[in-house]
């Protein structure tokens, strides 16, 4: 069973019909006794990441995840819940993230080439960085994903499993143990976000 953390930021609905759509059983859920029975854990998110990060603290469930973590349960950070995955964001002002993946969360706009907009929306191609990672076993590089965002993920180039382009290279999903995070939304990607679900739900077991 999929646990989709609950935290008042996301679009839960679409991802846990997602995960339905390929047999996942899977639940929307804000109770650590939950969390705790589940064998994946997914960190949606959309919107700023001071206001998620203050609402996720509120939830009191950041040391629940972290121990999950810790234990070794895989856990999957979607648009902002993977940048929430990070060290710390540069988004109006600078606040901490949960730290999994060494990185920081930044503004595109100052970087990207005159006349691309911000934020950076609609479908984009996957280029795969180092070893495949297991979220991509069912999918091939140049695969479309569907990306809404104006902040990205300077990551550790050793946790960074694929970028995109648009205008510069940017983060599109990074890797560290059992944690991973994809700054797509597979659950509005199509029949590869499909894939890349299920393939997430297959790591250490099916869910």
């Amino acid at each position: 069973m999929v646990a989709i953390i609950d935290y008042g930021v996301g679009n839960l609905f679409s991802l846990k019909s997602s995960l339905s759509f390929i047999n996942v059983d899977a639940v929307v859920t804000s109770d650590p006794s939950v969390i705790a029975s589940a064998s994946h854990i997914i960190l949606p998110g959309v919107g700023a990441f001071p206001d998620a990060a203050a609402k996720l603290k509120a939830t009191g469930l950041i040391d629940v995840i972290k121990a999950e973590v810790a234990g070794g349960k895989p856990l999957l950070g979607i648009c902002l819940g993977m940048q929430m995955l990070c060290s710390k964001s540069f988004e109006y002002g600078e606040c901490e993230g949960l730290d999994f993946v060494p990185g920081e969360v930044v503004d595109m706009t100052p970087e990207l080439p005159d006349g691309l907009k911000v934020p950076h929306i609609g479908w984009n191609a996957l280029r795969f960085k180092g070893e495949k990672s297991e979220l991509y076993k069912y999918v091939n590089e140049g695969d479309c994903v569907y990306f809404v965002h104006s902040f990205y993920a300077k990551a550790d180039a050793d946790c960074i499993t694929a970028t995109t382009e648009y205008g510069i290279e940017l983060t599109a999903s990074i890797e560290n143990g059992n944690v991973y995070g994809t700054q797509f939304h597979p659950e509005k990607s199509g029949k590869v976000g499909l894939n890349i679900l299920r393939a997430f739900c297959e790591i250490g077991g099916k869910a």
